[in-house]
């Protein structure tokens, strides 16, 4: 299987760059996956398309502002203090870093990516802010794919001088700077575990009232977390599909969660996926089962998921559009067939809907 037949022209000015005024006022195609039919609609209807005893499964994490700018400090036994006289004489060259996984316990070392890449090397010290508020860090190793290793000084209060430094890590297709709004418009309503550096961004178009609306309908809700990271949103490498892996993502379900998608699967009732992460949480978590079974568990995902995967556990998905040649792609096609989403997709730059993050939506069931 090749990269190329996941392709598909996609006009640019499709790339929603803003997120609508209104979450919940996005288009919505809905495609019956049996038989490739498929009807624009609109997400607000979304509610009255679940049955009473569907389990609704979301994505909890929360987007961290994990995208930082400042200085390259060059190669020293020590870092220097923000303090220090002699530290604007030291420091050179701007830079760009955006954390994508926190390792181990702790928030001191994590996997970035660094820009410009060739420059910073292993043993580089990088500063970034100023006074109480400066973080510093080192570059202590490099990933096969140009990843860095990055281990900032100890401080008491990292996450809250992570909130006052970073900033929204948008996807690289929306060009403009991301603004405050974004802390607000690029985060689910139901946001709660911080740990994602990107939005799982089919829950972006949920309010508290389309929830009220959703649990009126007698349709039960189970949360998972995975943290995005490069896994979710990385570039295929390889040509052939078969041979290209994820990176790891950190995932968790809890004993209250598992007891709901287990009970929802023994019962015969539908789950309903909110989005691709969410999916692949739960496809994982069943591959760790001779039967399927969904345990409690914390552990790291690296599931790819393309056509021909057997799926265990979700039966419907809500989804947004994805890119072309997209590993996201790949997966909506194992689910829904390769054929009946480039059509469903044909047909929707056909009408003009908003494509990625911040756009129009997809329900498959």
């Amino acid at each position: 299987m090749l990269v190329r037949d996941f392709d598909f022209h996609l006009p640019e000015e499709l790339i929603a760059q803003q997120p609508l005024p209104e979450r919940s006022s996005a288009r919505m195609l809905h495609l019956e996956r049996n038989n490739g039919e498929f009807a624009d609609s609109f997400f607000l209807k979304f509610p009255d398309l679940l049955r009473p005893g569907d389990l609704l499964v979301r994505n909890n994490t929360r987007v961290i502002p994990a995208r930082l700018f400042g200085c390259r400090g060059g190669l020293r036994s020590q870092p220097l203090s923000p303090h220090n006289p002699a530290m604007q004489n030291f420091l050179r060259g701007k830079i760009e870093v955006l954390l994508t996984k926190q390792l181990g316990t702790e928030p001191q070392t994590w996997e970035a990516l660094v820009r410009p890449g060739r420059k910073i090397g292993i043993g580089e010290h990088l500063h970034f802010g100023e006074a109480e508020l400066a973080l510093q860090a080192e570059v202590v190793a490099r990933g096969e794919f140009g990843e860095r290793t990055v281990r900032f000084a100890p401080v008491p209060d990292f996450y809250a001088r992570l909130e006052k430094l970073g900033h929204v890590p948008l996807p690289p297709y929306i060009h403009r700077p991301d603004t405050t709004s974004d802390r607000d418009t690029y985060q689910t309503v139901y946001a709660r575990h911080r740990g994602s550096v990107a939005a799982p961004t089919a829950g972006l178009h949920f309010t508290p009232e389309i929830l009220q609306r959703i649990a009126g309908r007698g349709v039960e809700i189970a949360e998972v977390t995975l943290h995005v990271g490069l896994g979710t949103f990385q570039p295929v490498r390889e040509e052939v599909v078969e041979q290209n892996r994820l990176h790891t993502e950190r995932y968790e379900i809890t004993a209250e969660n598992a007891t709901l998608i287990e009970r929802a699967r023994n019962e015969g009732r539908r789950i309903v996926a909110v989005g691709t992460t969410t999916v692949r949480t739960l496809e994982y978590a069943a591959s760790l089962s001779p039967d399927g079974a969904i345990a409690p568990q914390t552990g790291e995902a690296d599931i790819f998921i393309y056509p021909g995967f057997g799926f265990r556990v979700v039966n419907a998905m809500l989804t947004n559009f994805h890119l072309p040649k997209s590993t996201l792609l790949m997966l909506v096609a194992a689910f829904a067939g390769r054929e009946h989403i480039l059509r469903a997709y044909e047909h929707a730059v056909g009408e003009r809907y908003r494509f990625f993050s911040y756009g129009d939506c997809m329900f498959i069931e």
